[in-house]
């Protein structure tokens, strides 16, 4: 699979492996992986928080404000 970058992309990523001394496919491959990573936790979290609708356990709106307030009003 080939990925396309811009110029510029492919500069900051010579630089940044020049910096680290380490191979530019390889922090392409790390990039990756923590992308690919992140979007699996989010869509977990996500699907926790829809869970949690589905059984009623959620602050309104107002109440949130309320608590808002109370932390940051001396």
């Amino acid at each position: 699979m080939e990925v396309p970058v811009t110029p510029e992309q492919e500069t900051q990523l010579l630089q940044l492996a020049a910096r680290t001394g380490r191979d530019a496919g390889q922090l392409l491959q790390e990039a990756l992986k923590r992308y690919l990573e992140h979007e699996a936790w989010f869509a977990q979290e996500v699907e926790k928080g829809l869970g949690s609708l589905d059984r009623g356990e959620f602050i309104e709106h107002d109440d949130i404000v309320a608590r808002m307030r109370e932390m940051f009003q001396p």
